[in-house]
């Protein structure tokens, strides 16, 4: 706990400085800052209902930023399942990529990990959003992740947006109940309605399913190692 301690407390120093939101920045080296919740939601489906969260926020200048990730779920009447909180630096490498370099926390699943984190994020290609990044948790393993989403137009307020995100380990790590190989793949298509450019709720279908030694870990917990949910929220930014 004394991780996430520091952790929080760097957070409410930043938050203390009462700096200005970005649109407010008229300087190329001003301090601005950003908030942005990607998915609130609400999913249900096969096994429990699901509380689920991936939210991010930044702080810094046109070069230097201090980014705070955090996505989680948490199963409706149960214990907290997953929940994980970055602290990165990130820097621009060129107009559509940044890197991004710190550390990542599980607080979920039991035992708690903490890792070193390195990677890339930015707009590709048909302007596809990609976050590509590698971890070293604190017993050596070493596993990656890659998401992608991309928001389709019907009409100036009504978008669809497709995501997939992958998980892959290259070592086994049993106590947290990870295999080696690709552990999860999540896909998801939301419809979202802009009712401003900061506030859109949406609805959609979300699709998760566990592989290999993962899956096997899944089973003998007694877990699903599949489920395909109907969701609802919010997504906004400030």
């Amino acid at each position: 706990m004394s991780r996430l301690a520091s952790i929080v407390a760097v957070a409410a120093a930043l938050a203390a400085l009462g700096l200005r939101p970005a649109e407010a920045a008229d300087m190329d080296d001003a301090i601005y800052w950003h908030v942005q919740a990607d998915q609130l939601e609400y999913r249900v489906g096969d096994g429990a209902d699901v509380l689920a969260w991936d939210a991010n926020a930044w702080i810094g200048n046109d070069d230097h930023r201090i980014a705070f990730k955090s996505e989680g779920e948490n199963p409706v009447g149960k214990r907290l399942e997953e929940a994980e909180l970055q602290v990165l630096y990130r820097r621009p490498v060129s107009e559509f990529f940044d890197v991004n370099a710190g550390i990542r926390h599980d607080l979920r699943p039991d035992p708690d990990r903490t890792y070193g984190v390195i990677g890339i994020q930015g707009l590709a290609r048909q302007f596809v959003e990609t976050d590509a990044n590698l971890f070293v948790s604190e017993t050596g393993d070493v596993s990656a992740r890659f998401e992608a989403e991309v928001d389709w137009l019907l009409t100036q307020r009504l978008i669809l947006q497709p995501m997939v995100e992958a998980d892959v380990a290259f070592s086994e790590d049993r106590r947290i109940r990870s295999g080696a190989g690709i552990n999860t793949i999540e896909a998801g298509l939301r419809l979202k309605y802009e009712i401003r450019r900061e506030f859109a709720p949406y609805i959609g279908l979300h699709y998760e399913r566990k592989f290999g030694t993962t899956a096997n870990f899944a089973r003998d917990e007694g877990d699903d190692v599949d489920a395909l949910r109907f969701v609802a929220g919010v997504s906004f930014w400030f």
